[in-house]
């Protein structure tokens, strides 16, 4: 692999770069995924529940005990604005909700970037490899070996197959996380407007 890697010739390099930092964005973003991964249907419920109870500082209580995911903060923002009009209190809660989802989305515009660039880094290796080739038979003349080509056109394969190598599933990987994120804003919107139901019909009630 490293006599291969040697053989790229230098462009190499950045596509080495690129695909590491790329693979520390993916495992971030998944890594990420996971940690914010949480029952809502279970969590809103129980805070609907107290929230009917008249139950607000337990409501309040139980979204600090789960501050670390995208929706208690939400919950929070809304129940401590509860007195607010329906509409306003719905513009508050999307404010934090888009704030919660450009943290998902952090470094995502680098990963794609980087699948941009990678196959470009191989397309430019190609053409530096066949230069080096081209230059090669031209000095030979018509005493050209194979030998003499093989260093140029090694390198114009091996960069194209590198820059697809690491292009190819981290793209598919970029599109698994958009798809999760936008399945995550979906939920994190739909709950939203639940609790702004619920803390509707708790101040009609009396329930604050």
């Amino acid at each position: 692999m490293i006599e291969i890697i040697f053989k790229g010739g230098p462009i190499m390099i950045p596509i080495i770069l690129c695909s590491i930092a790329g693979l520390a964005i993916i495992i971030e973003k998944l890594w990420v995924l996971r940690r914010v991964k949480m029952n809502m249907e279970a969590f809103s419920e129980d805070v609907f529940a107290k929230l009917r109870a008249g139950k607000t500082d337990a409501a309040l209580d139980l979204c600090d005990e789960h501050k670390e995911y995208p929706l208690a903060v939400i919950f929070k923002a809304g129940i401590e604005k509860r007195e607010k009009p329906p509409f306003e209190l719905e513009k508050i809660m999307e404010r934090v909700g888009n704030n919660q989802v450009k943290d998902l989305e952090k470094y995502l515009g680098g990963l794609i970037s980087i699948i941009g660039i990678e196959p470009l880094l191989g397309f430019l290796g190609t053409i530096t490899g066949l230069i080096k080739a081209f230059m090669a038979w031209e000095k030979a003349g018509s005493n050209i070996t194979v030998s003499a080509l093989a260093s140029g056109m090694y390198q114009a394969m091996i960069t194209t197959a590198a820059g697809l190598i690491v292009a190819a599933p981290y793209f598919l990987i970029y599109n698994y996380i958009i798809s999760k994120i936008r399945y995550i804003s979906m939920d994190l919107t739909d709950y939203s407007m639940r609790l702004v139901e619920v803390l509707s019909e708790a101040k009609v009630s009396g329930k604050k």
